[in-house]
């Protein structure tokens, strides 16, 4: 086998670097400029709320969330493989962004995102952005649901002001701080929190009839509505201004995070988590987009942008951001259909920082809670649950170890022990799907010579590492003694190594038995591996046929030269 050429090489390694921002431009009309406008605008005043109240829930500041959302969302929208992709803080990382917080610190947290960014940029450099589809549904599932009832443990503080300094971060310590904190509840806050929620289902419950309200996102109504009156009532309870001084009026200066080689090693596998699950969620909310405007994304290109955002962000003070698919799909639905509307968003952000920001210290904590609460129970596929009697218990299995594993313990744990179950359950079912059967043989060919001492053997499915032990006690050498066996194998579709390996032993067994082997109907992948490995050379190429027939037919020949 010729080693590869030099541009074969590069293929693989190097992506054509080409966003879906240049592939728009040409013949970009006035038109679509105002539509994507529109909904840039539309998508920015929705993202506003949401990117305080995430990295609020991550334990980072509303200010941080804010340039999250403007830097991240800026470059995924120029450089991504999306027509319409919104990038930003998302509710999926809270979780994450929490505990990295609580062990490591902020200036950690920074350094871990930028870790995570060279990591997309790398995925992307190796082409490898089609292989986060091998994540099975199941797993996806399973931590999206898991990650659904952190947020939502995570926001029980603010949403009933209780009095608890550091919420552990570690379920059950979590769960139990919780339940004994629940009686010192504060009781403006609890009022105003649910009243909060109760005005945001209203609204977007009330949208789908009154088309004035569909164009106003329900988060942004609750929180301007919750801002005003706590503006005039001064309400007693605690807001942005109280905790985090308020939002800065300015754009911060772009600073490096200090890194130490201590600090690198311990932050490699927060990283690997940051790096995964964004990933994941910017393929997935892509996904989603193209069947909506009947597209196709680059996923090299978009997480090569996934990178380079996660790389960025971190500079203004920013953390880990992806594709949002609830803003993703409010794109789509207000008329966005090239980059430009997530520029216009990036943009819509950055503006309500520099001539609004001294409102946002009247915001409400818990309101901005409300609005989590409301984004966890959205974005949980409980009817999941209800389907499960439906599936197998290899399904049920996976989904809800890789759903209590998040909620317990962490997603990085639960998606390694969700996809090594996942993949064990497959190679039990393809297991099962592939075997050898013995074929019954006329005592006489067509032309009268006698098949005593042949046996035919019909294989198929897999012949791997799964499937070969069950090959192997039905081509017992010691029951076929001076036996020449035929192998039909026109139903196998693969051969590994192992299985290779098996043949070879067999092959060798029945010759010091003064017996052969015999090859029929090899498809392109089996016969390819037996002629690389040199099993062809040693079997001899006579032992080849296209039919049972012909190798029957063989074996008759073979028989008479033994």
């Amino acid at each position: 086998m010729t080693p590869p050429t030099v541009n074969a090489l590069e293929r693989f390694t190097v992506i054509n670097f080409k966003p879906k921002l240049f592939v728009t431009l040409p013949g970009y009309s006035r038109q679509q400029l105002t539509q994507d406008l529109s909904a840039g605008l539309t998508v920015g005043v929705l993202a506003l709320p949401l990117a305080m109240a995430f990295a609020i829930a991550s334990g980072m500041s509303p200010t941080a969330g804010i340039w999250t959302a403007i830097v991240a969302g800026l470059l995924i929208a120029a450089l991504g493989g999306s027509r319409v992709q919104i990038g930003g803080p998302t509710g999926a990382f809270i979780p994450i962004i929490y505990g990295i917080v609580a062990h490591y610190g902020v200036q950690n947290l920074l350094i871990a995102t930028m870790l995570a960014g060279a990591i997309l940029v790398g995925l992307a450099l190796a082409r490898l952005g089609s292989l986060i589809r091998f994540i099975p549904r199941t797993v996806v599932i399973g931590f999206t649901n898991g990650i659904a009832v952190v947020i939502f443990l995570a926001q029980i503080k603010d949403f009933l002001g209780l009095p608890i300094e550091n919420l552990p971060a570690e379920f059950f310590a979590k769960v139990r701080t919780l339940f004994y904190a629940v009686p010192h509840a504060d009781v403006p806050t609890v009022l105003l929190a649910f009243t909060s929620l109760g005005v945001l289902l209203g609204w977007n419950r009330m949208a789908k009839r009154v088309a004035w309200m569909a164009r106003v996102p329900g988060p942004l109504a609750v929180l301007v509505i919750a801002t005003a009156a706590n503006a005039v009532l001064k309400l007693p309870v605690e807001t942005i201004g109280s905790r985090f001084g308020g939002i800065p009026q300015a754009i911060p200066p772009i600073s490096l995070p200090e890194l130490t080689l201590s600090d690198l090693g311990r932050l490699i596998s927060p990283a690997i988590t940051i790096a995964l699950l964004g990933a994941i969620e910017s393929l997935l909310s892509a996904r989603v987009a193209d069947a909506a405007i009947e597209d196709r994304h680059d996923p090299n290109q978009e997480l090569m942008a996934q990178g380079l955002a996660n790389l960025a962000a971190p500079l203004f003070g920013g953390f880990a951001a992806t594709g949002a698919i609830a803003r993703t799909a409010t794109n789509v639905r207000s008329g966005g259909r090239t980059p430009v509307a997530g520029i216009a968003h990036s943009i819509t952000l950055l503006l309500v920082v520099l001539i609004a920001a001294p409102a946002a210290a009247y915001v409400p904590l818990a309101t901005l809670s409300a609005i989590v609460v409301l984004v966890s129970i959205n974005m949980g596929e409980w009817h999941e649950f209800r389907e499960l009697r439906r599936y197998s218990l290899n399904y049920r299995v996976v989904l809800l170890a890789t759903f209590l594993i998040t909620v317990i313990f962490d997603l990085t744990l639960a998606v390694e022990i969700g996809m090594v179950l996942a993949s064990l359950f497959f190679i039990y079912r393809v297991q099962t799907l592939s075997g050898v059967e013995r074929l019954a043989l006329p005592a006489q060919g067509p032309d009268g010579a006698s098949n005593e001492g042949i046996a035919a053997f019909h294989l198929f499915g897999s012949m791997f590492f799964g499937s070969v032990g069950k090959i192997e006690d039905e081509l017992d050498v010691k029951q076929l003694e001076g036996t020449i066996v035929v192998l039909d194998m026109y139903k196998v579709i693969n051969l590994d190594t192992t299985a290779l390996e098996m043949l070879d032993n067999l092959l060798r067994d029945l010759r010091k038995a003064k017996a052969d082997l015999v090859l029929c109907g090899l498809n392109k992948q089996p016969l390819s591996i037996i002629q690389r490995s040199g099993f062809a050379d040693r079997i001899g190429n006579n032992h080849f046929c296209d039919t049972l027939q012909a190798g029957v037919e063989e074996a008759r020949l073979l028989r008479k030269l033994a």
